[in-house]
């Protein structure tokens, strides 16, 4: 089991703000690249062994580039740090196709975009695939301060298009941005929310949704919220590889199977990206993710075994 890999361009690198930058994707000979869809992300493998997975931030219009826009992390694992610090324009990068779990419903009546920090990326794209489309929708976009926001002037500029239906919000300026009023003053019976951001506003966001449809609240987050759970001592079976194994202590699902040589795709560990999402046959999965529903995880069909354990002794997986 293996992710689709693409051999990439590094073609540009673009300043947006303090501490975040835009890098630009494309196929060397000029080719076109699959399509992907708002909220899309890639996995890219960096030239120090490490896969991240990013937003996609471009129109998703477009076939003939990638653009990722990473901001750096003062407690990086590497990722981030590494992209500023030691990519250059005209290298060749493994990147894998896009891939979606946090898709834009482009039939809702109305939508509100709230975005918080470097989590206006996936946020971007969906404006500007609403804007095309010419639906009903609000832009929020919360950020420290205006010198640590992306995409300003492109935002200030649909702004201008929507009648002001684009609202930035700079904390050093008028405080923290208070989501549960955003969400109460706009979230109809036929309004989707999405929102992207670091963890307090995520769960912010989803406390004042709770009164809502699960099909209406839209959340991505990018850093974890929960912290990855071992899974000691359970009896992990590998259905397709005809493989018992038993998980030793203070070790991940993950970590089990990669240890038998299983191959499989993984990225942020987590559970944030989705990559390692693996189809459940028997067992009770311990769910730790920020991707999945909750209707998904009661469904337990699925887990995202980078971060997830067992409740039950045994899990058999379709590996």
């Amino acid at each position: 089991m293996s992710v689709e890999l693409q051999s990439l361009r590094l073609s540009s690198i673009r300043y947006e703000a303090e501490g975040i930058s835009s890098f630009e994707f494309t196929e060397p000979a000029g080719k076109a690249l699959p399509a992907f869809t708002p909220g899309a992300h890639v996995d890219i493998h960096l030239p120090n062994g490490l896969i991240r997975s990013y937003s996609l931030s471009n129109d998703s219009a477009e076939n003939h580039r990638y653009v990722v826009t990473v901001a750096r992390d003062a407690n990086s694992r590497g990722g981030s740090t590494y992209a500023h610090d030691s990519l250059r324009v005209g290298q060749l990068l493994q990147v894998s196709v896009p891939a979606n779990h946090f898709a834009l419903d482009e039939g809702a009546a109305h939508t509100v975009l709230i975005a918080g920090g470097v989590g206006v990326t996936p946020i971007w794209c969906m404006a500007q695939r609403l804007r095309e489309l010419g639906r009903d929708f609000k832009v929020v976009y919360a950020s420290r301060s205006r010198r640590n926001a992306a995409f300003v002037r492109e935002l200030e500029a649909l702004g201008a298009q929507l009648d002001g239906r684009v609202h930035l919000h700079f904390d050093d300026e008028r405080g923290l941005l208070d989501v549960a009023s955003v969400v109460r003053e706009n979230a109809g019976a036929n309004t989707h929310l999405y929102c992207c951001g670091p963890v307090p506003m995520l769960e912010a966001f989803e406390a004042a949704c709770a009164h809502l449809t699960p099909e209406q609240v839209h959340i991505e987050y990018f850093k974890a919220k929960d912290v990855p759970v071992t899974a000691d001592g359970v009896e992990l079976v590998l259905a397709r590889s005809k493989k018992t194994l038993r998980v030793a202590a203070g070790k991940t699902v993950l970590d089990a199977v990669l240890d038998a040589g299983i191959d499989i795709p993984y990225s942020c560990m987590e559970g944030i990206c989705g990559s390692c999402e693996v189809a459940v046959l028997d067992g009770i999965p311990d769910h730790h993710d920020s991707v999945l529903s909750d209707k998904q995880k009661a469904s337990n069909r699925t887990m995202l075994i980078c971060c997830s354990g067992a409740k039950s002794a045994r899990l058999v997986l379709d590996l």
